[in-house]
């Protein structure tokens, strides 16, 4: 006897009439071939985590060869992105195990089931392209526009008001306190008063 995984996902717990409908049609889809079911249900969370408790108990089993096939009623339980359900069926498929969305009449036991699968993986590649290059493009806009990349500044300091305070002979501890910093911010401090200083350690 075959063994097939089910799989149920509901996004938030008081879903549990669209649960029980899930549950009916795999279980009634199991029964009609003759497979050993073993449920795998992912209760209040969302489609759009790649990692969720049951989905990774499933992976494990199919991994450790103790299921045949996945079944499930939607796509969108599965994975809500198309890399994300790309990255599941290459994995299943490289584990012999067989997919099978009831609703949209997948099944990669079949050759069109198959095919489909193929296509998915191409659009999933250009999706990833298309958001490479609109990154690119975004990066190069900014550079274009004189913005500063990267993380912005820890610390906001007041320059003027820190080197006065450091013309007074002030400690950078006392001046980061001053200016309501941390007793770490020295470091930004001693940037911001003296750029040229080999070290901002303050004495």
């Amino acid at each position: 006897m075959k063994r097939a995984a089910l799989y149920c996902r509901v996004s938030t717990l008081d879903q549990v009439g669209g649960l029980s409908v899930q549950r009916e049609q795999l279980r009634r889809y199991a029964e009609a071939r003759e497979l050993q079911a073993l449920e795998f249900v992912d209760h209040g969370v969302s489609g759009a985590k790649d990692r969720r408790p049951a989905l990774d108990a499933m992976l494990a089993a199919a991994r450790a060869r103790k299921i045949d096939s996945v079944v499930c009623t939607k796509l969108d339980r599965l994975a809500r992105s198309t890399h994300h359900l790309v990255v599941i069926a290459k994995e299943l498929q490289a584990l012999g195990v067989d997919l099978v969305v009831l609703d949209q009449a997948i099944d990669t036991t079949t050759p069109s089931g198959r095919l489909l699968f193929h296509v998915l993986a191409a659009i999933s590649e250009f999706e990833r392209d298309l958001i490479r290059e609109r990154v690119i493009a975004g990066l190069a806009r900014m550079r274009a526009q004189g913005r500063r990349l990267g993380r912005p500044r820890r610390h906001q300091v007041d320059v003027a008001r820190a080197a006065v305070m450091r013309s007074e002979g002030r400690s950078l501890r006392a001046i980061a306190r001053a200016l309501n910093l941390p007793p770490s911010a020295a470091s930004a401090v001693a940037r911001a008063v003296c750029p040229k200083s080999p070290s901002p350690v303050d004495r």
